[in-house]
């Protein structure tokens, strides 16, 4: 049996139901379903999707059998309707339209009133006798086709159209006369023939099989590829096309075209949205080539097809159960419904309307739950620009960190605070990248702009963190900072200069930009406490201040998940201290072992040497005292800031469990790298430039982050985790002293090898003891690891039988899965993602195949040897929908993200819940 490849709809019956968009698209699926309905639906057929699949895998060949099924289906119409098309006494006119499987507005191509000729027109007029209607519908016919079919651009027919009303002073296309279109109409003829070398085609067969054409070749046109790469939009056959038979809503005064929401898409509120045009065709209403009329006004115009429109929207909604956008056109006071398809709306509208149905009872809390899409909530959070505000949009780069921020523009941290502290200027930082030490302008800034980095640089992952806007990668800036200025396509950017960036685009704009406040209403918490009653992974945050703390937990945090002790370096002249450890560490530890060495030499003398190696010992003990006293000195100094710290984190977290990564990055990430800065702490450490230059150099490593960093740091210097141990430890005892309840939970970094963690671990439990005798108050701790290398995730099981938690740290993971570089991937990935050869970013999105399934190997591997082990995520990849449904799938306890993104994981949890019961590991 052959297929059927066209689906025909009309006289309150059609081949088609609703449930078949992957095949007839969501047009005409939803006309077949209308039809079947019973609502007045103009007829006509669908070819399906599976012809467009066909037409591209065949070098644009139809399928056989396809031209006899449009020809049968054709003279069913024409019976229906009792006209013909081409006939020249009585002619059918149709329209062919596209529409696929998933809404694409606008982005594929229409042809209106097709079949009209010469002949037809004049059988037309004869049969209407309304000659102005159908010359008007014949200049529309000629202006779409030309372009649509013909790639004509329709400036050519539009600079016509416009001389002409000009000339007789007309104010809108319905006040020009019938010889006024006539001469139109031969002039748009005119421009085909010369554009195209061809007389306009006078046999409607050719005309309609033109425009099929040309619809299916939409489908891969620029506008309508890019959109399913922005909304990702896969697995498609490709566009159907919609034949249908033509009403007409430029008859005159009684009849109208409009389009209309059964509910307003902006707000949410239960109240009917629309506009329509009198004496107009819905193209009219989309290029607003006239004001329409607000919906409410029709009441007053056509009472009686009110009243209808009203009916079949209410019917529509209660039938397809969501908010339904309506296309109609009323012919001489009859009533046709076009197309009908879920409306797209804001994300306030969206949760809104999904409260307000489950009030309703029209649809349940866990349809109201996967109704919204979790990344939308950005759009509750951050501040947004005006959609109404004119913007001059001078580059692009990646949407880092969601918001929209307004400054003057500052090159460097300093300037930012100065600027924002003393001046109370609102200033965006702009920087090639970003580091740590950046960390106290980024915080006073408004928003974040750098030029090199990608989704997860340092710039990224800390403006998520703290809720500020950030535009990276943004390689079209030429940033000097030595001219304090960034040019960008010929314009030059100065200091001071104020800049808009928005953080959901990537778009950068010169000049003040208005934003609007975010409000988070009732119906977002009722969401929120529906989605937490069926979740089963807790969401924890990441946080390194009480101010990320407390709004973490202000939008449902359940815990920190990553507290990342190095942020706290900055600020409060720490990082004096911080580089004062730095450049004494080396030296103690070179010394150390010179005086371990000379003691073992000296026990094992047998050439009577003692006396000149108790010379060179006590020398080099003398030699350690200057560095020795440095080093601790320092570290004595930063104990308090730390205990302060976590003291106030642990309060604001009371109750919830608090994880803390100990001292992670490279030691070269806290010294400066500029010459200027350099300068300023020789001064500061009462050392010369040289020394500071020969530090820094010792310390400069080829491939950082695969070296001194994380546990390899502690076991080398371990007087730095002491230190940090046992600040964390005072502080939960300080707290519990007050009455706050704490769970410290200390996590071990960049653990290859159970032997690491071991040593590291007996340190721990050696320290704490000593703090809670001294302040005699037990505290209960955790101690845990990071999986971030995929030896710790092969070997997860011999690690696990002393470690009581996992958090998997899969930026790092990713990094040394892939062995790419999360700061420099942005120079090859988007090229990856283009050709296929990635379908995500791996860095956004956890790569399941490679990174996944050591994630899965880690916990099962994990949980063999300890079945009770907590396991967590932590890195950004925690707070994205995909890798939540992931982490869920493999029976992850909780996952940890950027404050701003837990109502966004929040949500994700309890769709994955309810789109997978069971997960498949064993929690």
């Amino acid at each position: 049996m052959s297929p059927k490849y066209v689906y025909f709809f009309g006289n309150g019956s059609a081949d088609g139901r609703s449930d078949m968009k992957h095949l007839l698209g969501g047009k005409g699926a939803n006309l077949a379903e209308m039809t079947n309905l019973g609502i007045p639906v103009p007829p006509g057929f669908t070819i399906t999707t599976e012809v467009c699949d066909v037409y591209y895998r065949n070098n644009k060949q139809y399928p056989n059998g396809l031209a006899k099924e449009i020809e049968q289906n054709l003279s069913r119409l024409e019976k229906l309707m009792g006209a013909k098309l081409g006939d020249p006494n009585n002619p059918l006119l149709v329209s062919v339209r596209s529409g696929a499987a998933a809404s694409m507005p606008g982005m594929m191509d229409t042809v209106l009133n097709l079949g009209l000729t010469p002949e037809a027109v004049a059988g037309l007029i004869k049969k209407t006798g309304n000659e102005r209607f159908v010359l008007d519908a014949y200049r529309r016919f000629i202006t779409m086709f030309g372009d649509v079919v013909m790639g004509i651009e329709r400036h050519y027919f539009e600079e016509i159209l416009d001389a002409c009303k000009k000339k007789v002073r007309a104010k809108s296309d319905t006040e020009l006369t019938s010889e006024q279109l006539k001469k139109i109409v031969e002039a748009f003829k005119s421009v085909y023939k010369k554009k195209t070398r061809e007389d306009f085609p006078t046999d409607p067969k050719i005309q309609l099989r033109k425009a099929i054409d040309a619809v299916f070749a939409s489908w891969n046109n620029p506008r309508a590829v890019k959109y399913r790469q922005l909304y990702e939009i896969k697995g498609l056959l490709g566009t159907a096309v919609n034949i249908q038979a033509m009403v007409f809503g430029n008859m005159g005064d009684h009849s109208a075209t409009g389009v209309c929401f059964t509910r307003n898409p902006s707000t949410g509120e239960n109240k009917f949205y629309g506009e329509f045009l009198i004496n107009a065709q819905g193209e009219d209403v989309v290029a607003g080539i006239r004001t329409p009329e607000p919906i409410a006004n029709l009441e007053k115009e056509m009472p009686a097809v009110y009243k209808q429109l009203v009916t079949y929207k209410n019917t529509l909604e209660n039938h397809f159960k969501d908010v339904q956008d309506i296309e109609f056109t009323i012919q001489e006071n009859r009533l046709f419904m076009l197309q009908t398809r879920t409306g797209k709306r804001t994300t306030q509208a969206a949760v809104k309307i999904a409260v307000d149905m489950v009030k309703e009872g029209l649809i349940d809390k866990k349809t109201a739950i996967v109704r919204i899409n979790p990344s939308e909530l950005d759009q509750l959070l951050h501040p947004t620009f005006d959609p109404r505000a004119k913007k001059e949009i001078i580059a692009t780069g990646l949407p880092a960190s969601p918001g929209a921020a307004t400054g003057k523009v500052v090159f460097n941290a300093e300037d930012a605070e100065k600027w924002a502290l003393d001046k109370k200027e609102k200033v965006v930082l702009v920087r090639k990248e970003t580091s740590p030490e950046d960390i106290g302008g980024m915080h006073v800034s408004k928003g974040i702009l750098t030029t090199r980095g990608g989704m997860t640089s340092h710039a990224a992952v800390v403006a998520r963190g703290m809720g500020k806007c950030c535009v990276a990668g943004c390689g079209a800036l030429l940033v000097d900072y030595k001219s304090q200025t960034f040019k960008v396509n010929g314009k030059v950017v100065k200091k001071g200069d104020y800049i808009s960036i928005d953080g959901s685009t990537g778009e950068v704009m010169l000049g003040m930009v208005p934003t609007v406040e975010p409000g988070l209403s009732g119906d977002f918490a009722t969401l929120m406490q529906w989605a937490d009653e069926v979740r089963k992974l807790k969401i924890r945050t990441n946080a390194d201040t009480p101010a990320d703390a407390k709004k973490a937990r202000e939008l449902g945090a359940e815990g920190i998940g990553l507290c990342r002790t190095e942020h706290m370096f900055f600020g409060e002249n720490r990082i004096d201290s911080v580089r004062q450890v730095i450049l004494s560490a080396p030296d103690v530890k070179i010394l150390k072992t010179k005086i371990a060495g000379l003691e073992k030499e000296l026990q094992k003398d047998t050439n009577n040497k003692k006396d000149k190696i108790k010379k060179e010992l006590m020398h080099a003990r003398k030699e350690l005292k200057g560095p020795m006293n440095l080093y601790t000195s320092a570290l004595k100094k930063l104990l308090p800031m730390q205990r302060r710290d976590f003291e106030q984190i642990f309060t604001t977290m009371n109750g919830l469990p608090v994880t803390i990564r100990l001292l992670d990055p490279p030691l070269h990430e806290f010294l400066p790298q500029e010459k200027h800065s350099q300068k300023e702490m020789a001064k500061q450490m009462k050392i010369s430039l040289k020394e500071v230059e020969e530090k820094v150099s010792a310390l400069h490593e080829l491939n950082p982050m695969l070296g001194l960093r994380g546990c390899r740091l502690g076991i080398t210097y371990p007087e730095i985790y002491d230190m940090q141990i046992h600040a964390i430890i005072e502080a939960a005892c300080n707290v519990k002293k007050k009455g706050v309840i704490v769970y410290p939970e200390i996590m071990l970094p960049i653990i290859s090898t159970e032997q690491e963690f071991n040593l590291l671990k007996d340190g721990v439990h050696r320290i704490a003891k000593d703090v809670m005798q001294k302040k005699n108050v037990q505290i209960e701790y955790m101690i845990g690891t990071m999986i971030e290398l995929p030896r710790a995730a092969l070997t997860a099981d011999k690690i696990a039988k002393q470690a009581e938690f996992f958090s998997f740290g899969t930026n790092d993971l990713t990094q040394t899965t892939f062995g790419f570089s999360r700061d420099d991937v942005g120079s090859f990935v988007p090229e990856y993602l283009e050709k296929g050869i990635l379908e995500k970013d791996p860095f956004q999105v956890i790569d399941r195949e490679g990174t996944g399934q050591l994630v899965e190997i880690g916990i099962k591997k994990g949980r063999s040897t300890r079945p009770q082990l907590k396991v967590g995520i932590c890195g950004e990849h925690g707070g994205d929908p995909q890798t939540i449904s992931f982490c869920h799938a493999v029976g992850m306890n909780y996952v940890s993200c950027s404050p701003f993104r837990v109502p966004i994981a929040r949500l994700a949890a309890a769709q994955a819940s309810l789109q997978q019961p069971i997960s498949r590991a064993t929690v």
